[in-house]
């Protein structure tokens, strides 16, 4: 089989043109595949950019929640009802809410204020400037540096601002894991203040943050919660609950599955017709092999290996060029959202899997056939 696999790459790549072409359709085809679904697995990152960049294990929430993002304020007995179930360490409110922000120059800019428990400050952001003490003084906000930064007039530690009406100083710079969806910057201050200077309903808390005291009081946890009337849920659930809501509430999903199937019938009708015309092309040749002795077997393995190694060639093109994409558009286009997995990598070896054997269906058929006096009779 080894002479089979050699001469079968000699006809494919001594046929230039055929085999660019069928590289590139690959290529482009893989390269729409991972692009798309690297910008959805980004968008899902930053949707869950609170619950990532806080870092608590568990979430309590209102269980009228339809969108994980809009969150329904909890009375504060919620508060002392979690602290007192049994397994929890500790649990901390944390406010999430929209500011406007006036800046020196004038200019307004909305900004998402998160407001930290006084006495923990759990959900902090890690300090690049700055020390986390000096939250507490007065009129105190950490600005976090991402990409949104910018909107804020870049202000260095010691810029004022106004805050619906109330005096701002940021006091420290931060950095997180993820930066938000919709372009919105965000600041970080105390409990008490976030609700002191932002206009809120009867109650303030959005968020339960239950630190328990090991894995396996999670479970008890929950149940407690759900006899409260109120859900519990895990870091990893909520984040889940997030995804769920962009992939099948929203146009987003569909959106981006419909792109990637149509990137996925690109490569196909490319590299199918180049492959079939190029078995056509070299039809005189398989039936010189089958006049000499090689056996049908042989002739499928032959297409196989050549539809395989085009599609593997392609494949590594296309995640190379994706790849690259994303760390320029990372580099230097602000709002850039995209992240590569290994659900993005898997995906795009399934389909282009499917479109080497769907391309090389036909041309088996059309080698099986031919009878070697055909080919001599000419």
């Amino acid at each position: 089989m080894r002479g089979i696999f050699k001469i079968a790459l000699k006809l494919l790549v001594n046929d230039r043109g055929k085999f660019a072409a069928l590289v590139v359709g690959i290529t482009f085809a893989i390269f729409l595949i991972v692009q798309l679904t690297s910008i959805f697995s980004g968008i899902l990152a930053k949707a869950s950019s609170t619950v990532i960049n806080t870092g608590s294990r568990l979430w309590v929430i209102d269980p009228s929640v339809q969108n994980p993002l809009n969150t329904i304020p909890l009375p504060d007995y919620v508060l002392d009802a979690v602290r007192s179930v049994k397994g929890v360490e500790y649990a901390v409110p944390l406010y999430s809410g929209i500011g406007l922000v006036k800046l020196n120059s004038g200019a307004y800019q909305p900004a998402t204020v998160l407001g930290l428990d006084d006495t923990s400050l759990l959900g902090r952001p890690e300090l690049i400037q700055g020390h986390i003490e000096d939250i507490y003084s007065n009129n105190a906000f950490i600005v976090v540096k991402d990409q949104e930064y910018a909107k804020l007039g870049n202000p260095p530690i010691g810029t004022t601002f106004e805050i619906n009406d109330h005096r701002g100083v940021i006091v420290g710079i931060g950095h997180v894991p993820e930066g938000s969806l919709f372009g919105i910057p965000t600041l970080y201050t105390t409990y008490s203040r976030a609700i002191q200077y932002l206009p809120n309903t009867r109650f303030t808390i959005a968020y339960v943050l239950v630190k328990p005291k090991s894995e396996a009081a999670i479970a008890g946890i929950i149940d407690n919660v759900a006899k409260i009337g109120y859900r519990a849920l895990t870091d990893r659930e909520f984040e889940r609950e997030i995804s769920n809501y962009y992939k099948y509430q929203t146009g987003v999903g569909t959106n981006i599955m419909m792109m990637t199937f149509i990137g996925f019938l690109v490569g196909l009708s490319i590299s199918g017709q180049t492959f079939y015309t190029f078995v056509l092309e070299n039809l005189e040749k398989f039936g010189a092999l089958k006049a000499i002795g090689a056996k049908n077997s042989e002739l499928v393995s032959m297409i196989l290996f050549q539809a395989l190694f085009s599609s593997m060639v392609g494949y590594g093109l296309g995640v190379g060029l994706s790849a690259l994409l994303i760390a320029t558009g990372k580099r230097f286009v602000p709002n850039y959202t995209a992240d590569i997995g290994f659900w993005n990598l898997a995906l795009a070896f399934v389909l282009v899997l499917l479109i080497a054997g769907v391309s090389c269906l036909v041309a088996v058929r059309k080698v099986i056939r031919v009878q070697p006096f055909e080919i001599f009779r000419g």
